[in-house]
């Protein structure tokens, strides 16, 4: 009888942890079952606006596409090869080629920044799922180009070619956005690849800086940091799609999250660490932050001693609108730092997998053949600009894609 007591506890024991995991891999593959299926249905609508990549819908609910020269290009080949790896599915492993291959052109671009969200999150997972040679060279050759807008008394990547000020009719001509750390995993990559260091100098030279100068003390972030390209000194610090200059944008704190992670996974430098660590901490512990994990659009919209300026089309919009791509970056972005950091790794996990629930619900993700076919709703681009407002964004969907396999992945291991 004890004997068949001690067996009874344990057999209890076991199905209560099995069914957990049961139930977290089922949340993951039915995600990923969607998105596969969704992006089967958004094939057939890109291939009706030939040499244009989907990025959102209009007003009428109609998928919108930009040519390959948009910063945003490289995000559908990209979920492309994050699904067919996943489903093994034949034909959406060869649409991803057929639409990376589109992209090749690319490797020569140097009129902004975005290389490597164009190239890297399309042709790098192209590279990293079939080895092919031929990516890996056009990655390399991304790299040199993106290299040559790497000023050396700034220590930056130069972001734009100009931005404009939305404040007066001042304009800078060596803007860096916070956006751009993102580009520098395509300059680790090269210099790995290649064994040229120049590379991932570049790339810790623009981190090292950026955290300089666009981190503040509390690690709340500037979104866009002009530099003096005589004397390398800081002349503005303001914001292109942020609430005010001094406010901080939702996209932004998580690019910077996602960006010094990702350093510090290439570098092991301990201050990229700490600085992913404290945005982190500042972007979940924020008061703004609803309960859902899922932040508005800004953190400091609407409130005292925040004005945006006078160019903008910020307050023409009054409804406080939230972002689910900051929400979808941030998610994958702390399933990755809960691999270095330590005694905060668990509460870094638990935020990400409650982040990619809420995103999953009804409120903010997509049914089957709904919402031009994109997988997330009610993304932010530009209300400054007043453009891609409430609307699904391309670039969402590719972060909650790599936010579930990086989860897939934490239940392997």
């Amino acid at each position: 009888m004890k004997r068949f007591l001690i067996f009874s506890l344990i057999f209890v024991f076991a199905l209560t942890a099995f069914y957990p995991l049961k139930n977290k891999d089922s949340f993951i593959e039915t995600n990923l079952n969607l998105a596969t299926q969704q992006l089967k249905y958004m094939v057939v609508e890109a291939n009706k606006i030939p040499n244009h990549f989907p990025k959102t819908i209009d007003k009428s609910g109609k998928m919108i596409g930009f040519d390959l020269y948009d910063w945003t290009s490289g995000f559908f080949p990209g979920n492309l090869w994050m699904a067919a790896e996943y489903s093994k599915d034949k034909v959406l492993k060869e649409n991803a080629i057929e639409w990376s291959t589109k992209l090749f052109p690319l490797q020569n671009f140097t009129e902004h920044h975005d290389l490597g969200f164009m190239t890297y999150c399309s042709l790098g997972n192209a590279y990293r799922i079939t080895g092919n040679k031929m990516y890996r060279d056009i990655l390399i050759q991304s790299a040199k180009s993106l290299s040559t807008r790497y000023n050396k008394t700034t220590k930056s990547i130069k972001s734009w070619n100009r931005f404009d000020s939305w404040n007066n009719n001042k304009s800078y001509n060596f803007p860096v956005i916070i956006d751009n750390l993102m580009n520098l995993e395509l300059l680790f990559f090269a210099s790995k690849e290649t064994g040229d260091t120049s590379f991932k100098h570049i790339a810790i030279q623009h981190a090292l800086t950026a955290m300089k100068y666009q981190i503040r003390p509390d690690y709340s972030s500037f979104h866009v940091v002009c530099y003096d390209t005589i004397t390398g000194k800081v002349i503005a610090r303001e914001t292109a799609q942020g609430y005010s200059d001094n406010s901080t944008w939702a996209r932004g704190q998580a690019w910077g999250i996602y960006g010094f992670t990702m350093a510090y996974r290439e570098t092991k430098d301990i201050r990229f660490l700490k600085t992913a660590m404290g945005m982190a901490d500042w972007f979940l512990n924020s008061k703004t932050l609803p309960a859902d994990k899922i932040p508005f659009w800004d953190f400091n919209i609407g409130e005292a001693g925040y004005t945006p300026g006078p160019r903008s089309k910020t307050l023409l919009v009054s409804t406080k609108l939230r972002d689910a791509s900051a929400a979808a970056i941030t998610a994958s972005a702390l399933f990755e730092l809960a691999n270095y950091a330590g005694n905060k790794s668990a509460n870094y996990k638990e935020n990400a997998i409650a982040i990619l629930h809420s995103l999953a619900t009804d409120t903010y993700r997509s049914k089957l053949g709904e919402n031009g076919n994109f997988l997330l709703k009610h993304s932010v681009g530009s209300i400054p600009h007043g453009a891609e407002i409430d609307a699904p964004l391309i670039y969402a969907d590719y972060y909650f894609l790599e936010a579930l396999l990086r989860y897939n992945k934490s239940l392997i291991k």
